[in-house]
């Protein structure tokens, strides 16, 4: 191929082309990233789900009651597999990019033509398959186990990959706008925990005080939770086509800041 060839080539690619090749490349990457470490990935938040549900079930699944009409441990269920997939699809993507930040190979990312759209959904392609993943690992759980198999699966999958996309998304946020651990780690601790905690995981929000009440609709993780929950055992607090709706415009917005974070390189170019 000629010097002016692969000019005209770069330029078609550059002014509307779509890098199909970059893209599963960085997909790949991601999703081999998790995988060769599966043990802590996917094993992990397995095991840590289940412990979940025993010690809930053991300490006030008993004397709890019923929960909306269902029986505690059938309740706390759904908020238990959501709480993991969002977890595990922030800490994919936001410690992909702070761990290259930090070991100063980044450069690897941004130096291969790659627009932003791609870099974005490269690395949103890794948070959402490993959320998916442990997704689908504990709902055969919880399905053997417990005898809780999805009422609606196609809502449970949409509100699944809603939470991998938003959180993944945030996790990208976070990562490029975190410098170093201790930063992504306070990110951590003081934002995504308190989303996925104080969102209906545990309880239903119906009977809460009205102003917290309030303060739970306005989270957007309350409507995931919400929304698997009424696509595993068909119950809710709220209905699922608004729950649809925030968590679609919440996704919306934090990818749409990711994108113009990696297109104009804040925070990732010196």
């Amino acid at each position: 191929m000629s010097d002016t060839s692969y000019r005209i080539g770069l330029g078609e690619r550059r002014f509307g082309r779509f890098n199909w090749m970059g893209l599963r490349t960085l997909a790949g990457r991601e999703i081999t990233r998790f995988l060769v470490v599966w043990t802590q990935t996917l094993l992990a938040p397995l095991v840590t789900s289940a412990l979940f549900l025993m010690i809930f079930n053991i300490a006030i699944g008993p004397q709890r009651g019923d929960v909306m009409g269902v029986p505690f441990l059938t309740f706390l269920a759904p908020g238990i597999l959501m709480m993991t997939v969002i977890q595990n699809a922030f800490a994919n993507t936001t410690s992909s990019i702070v761990i290259t930040k930090v070991q100063g190979n980044i450069v690897d990312t941004l130096m291969p033509p790659l627009s932003g759209l791609e870099i974005l959904l490269g690395y949103l392609a890794g948070g959402v398959a490993r959320g998916l993943l442990v997704a689908l690992g504990i709902a055969l759980g919880l399905g053997l186990t417990l005898g809780i198999w999805p009422a609606h699966p196609l809502v449970a999958l949409v509100f699944v990959l809603l939470g991998a996309c938003f959180l993944g998304g945030l996790g990208i946020v976070a990562g490029v706008f975190a410098e170093k651990f201790d930063q992504m780690a306070a990110i951590t601790n003081f934002i995504v925990t308190p989303l996925a905690f104080l969102s209906g995981t545990f309880y239903s929000v119906s009977a809460l005080p009205p102003v917290l009440k309030t303060l739970s609709y306005l989270n957007p993780v309350f409507y995931l939770i919400d929304g698997v929950r009424f696509g595993m055992i068909g119950t809710s607090d709220s209905s699922p086509w608004l729950g649809l709706a925030v968590c679609s415009g919440a996704t919306f917005a934090v990818c749409l800041l990711g994108w113009a974070m990696l297109r104009t390189g804040y925070r990732l170019k010196a």
